[in-house]
C-alpha cells in the first residue's frame, strides 16, 4: 500500500478553479492534496471547489479576505483535521492544516514571505521556529510527520538558477537558509533531494516575468518533509512542472504504507 501526496500553492483557488484544477485534481490520483494561498474565505467558494465529486475537504482561511489561507482536499475521510498551529498570529493568516490518519500527521503549510524590503522577515523566521516545535512535538508523539508546502526559501545553490544574483534577496538569504537547515540537522529529510541528489533544473516556483517559466529560470521552494525515521518509505517524489494554472507547481510524494 501507498499513500500519494500533492502539495501545491495555487496562487489563487477560484483562479486556478478557471485553468483547470478540477481536472487536474481528479486526474492527480492522489490520496491527499494539500494546498497553499488559496485567497479566499470557504463560503465564497462554489459548490463544486468546496465539496467536489470523490473527494472531501477542509480549509484554514486567513481573516483577511484575499490573501494567505491553506486548504485539505482528500479521497478518505480522515481520522482528525486540525486547523491551524495554535498561534494566533499565524492561524490569523490561515497558514496550517493538518489532516491525520492513524499515526501519522500529513500538514500543509504556507511559510510567510519574508517581504520586498525584508519587513516580514522577523515573522517568517519566528514562523519557522514554531512550526519545528510543533513538528518535534508530533514526533516525539510516536507520530509520522510529512510536512508539506510553500515553504518560501530555496536551501541549497542547486535550488535555484541564479544564486549568485539573489543572496541578498528574501528566500535565499543566509539566515533564511539556516533556518531550514536547523529542519534538516534536526532529522527532517527533504523527500526530493533524499531521491533526487544531484538533480539540476529542478523548480517549483517562477516569476511572471520575462518569460521565467519556459526559460526554466526558476527557485525550489516547494517541499514535502518527512521526519528520518520515515525516511525508508519514500517511494517517489516529483516536481510536476507541467501542470500549469499558477506560479508554482504541484510536489508529490508517495509514501509506502
Amino acid at each position: 500500500m501507498s499513500f500519494r501526496v500533492e502539495s501545491w500553492n495555487v496562487n489563487g483557488l477560484r483562479a486556478v478553479h478557471g485553468k483547470g484544477f478540477l481536472s487536474w485534481l481528479r486526474k492527480s490520483r492522489a490520496d491527499l492534496v494539500l494546498l497553499q494561498e488559496i485567497k479566499v474565505q470557504e463560503d465564497q467558494l462554489e459548490d463544486e471547489l468546496r465539496e467536489p465529486k470523490g473527494f472531501g475537504a477542509a480549509f484554514s482561511c486567513g481573516k483577511r479576505k484575499g490573501y494567505s489561507g491553506v486548504a485539505a482536499y482528500f479521497r478518505d475521510a480522515p481520522d482528525e483535521i486540525v486547523p491551524g498551529l495554535g498561534v494566533k498570529k499565524y492561524d490569523d493568516e490561515g497558514r496550517v492544516i493538518e489532516v491525520r490518519y492513524g499515526k501519522t500527521s500529513y500538514i500543509g503549510a504556507y511559510f510567510p514571505n519574508g517581504g520586498h524590503s525584508l519587513e516580514r522577515l522577523p515573522f517568517k523566521m519566528n514562523f519557522y521556529k514554531a512550526m519545528l516545535r510543533r513538528m518535534e512535538a508530533l514526533r516525539d508523539e510516536g507520530r509520522r510527520v510529512v510536512v508539506s508546502g510553500d515553504y518560501n526559501t530555496a536551501f541549497a545553490a542547486i535550488d535555484l538558477a541564479r544564486p549568485k544574483q539573489n543572496v541578498k534577496n528574501t528566500g535565499f538569504l543566509p539566515e533564511e537558509r539556516e533556518m531550514l537547515g536547523r529542519y534538516f540537522k534536526a532529522g527532517w529529510v527533504d523527500s526530493f533531494r533524499h531521491l533526487h541528489p544531484e538533480q539540476e533544473g529542478a523548480y517549483s516556483w517562477w516569476s511572471y516575468r520575462m518569460n521565467a517559466r519556459e526559460r526554466n529560470i526558476g527557485w525550489r521552494i516547494d517541499y514535502n518533509l518527512v521526519d528520518a525515521e520515515s525516511a525508508g518509505d519514500i517511494q517517489k517524489a516529483t516536481i510536476s512542472k507541467q501542470v500549469e494554472g499558477s506560479d508554482h507547481c504541484p510536489v508529490g510524494l508517495v509514501l509506502r504504507g
